[in-house]
This record gives C-alpha cells, structure tokens and sequence, in this order.
C-alpha cells in the first residue's frame, strides 16, 4: 500500500503573522553575530516570509538587509553599504 502524497497546507494569516514575529528576533540576533542567517525556504510561501523577516530585520537594526533565495535555502545578510556610508577606517 502507498502512503498518500506530503501535501503542505499554506500559513493562516495568524500563524505567518506569529512567525515573522517569532524569527525577527533570531534572524537579528543571527545578523548581529553571525553576519547571516540561512534556513530552508524551499517554498514560495517560505521565500516571501523569510523576506518580510528580512525587511523587519533591516528595519530593527538600521541596515540594509539582502536576502538571496535558490529554491532550497534563503539567506538573509547585510546589504553591501556605499562608501559614502561606510565609517572612515585607518
């Protein structure tokens, strides 16, 4: 007998709601440390949570965050500044 195919069942509005207020925290921390964060996004619906947390990320830190998604993993990390932008180093 086969077992019946894994189908996913898309995000209710409060579970999305509830992870991107779940992950920001880890995804600024991960920034803050780590200088990326990588998960498994291998869904369009993970892809565009994992980029609004991107965007709250950038925006609780003051960076410019990018994210990079290859329809396996998504990768959120700090945007390359302008020079102009850029503190004067020795």
């Amino acid at each position: 007998m086969t077992q019946p195919a894994f189908r996913r069942t898309p995000l209710t509005t409060d579970e999305r709601a509830r992870s991107e207020a779940g992950f920001v925290p880890l995804v600024v921390e991960h920034l803050t440390t780590h200088g990326r964060f990588r998960v498994s996004a291998d869904t369009p619906e993970m892809v565009e949570l994992f980029q609004a947390v991107a965007r709250q990320a950038g925006e609780r830190l003051g960076r410019p965050v990018v994210s990079y998604a290859n329809g396996r993993y998504i990768v959120i990390t700090f945007a390359d500044e302008p020079a102009e932008l850029r503190p004067a180093g020795p």
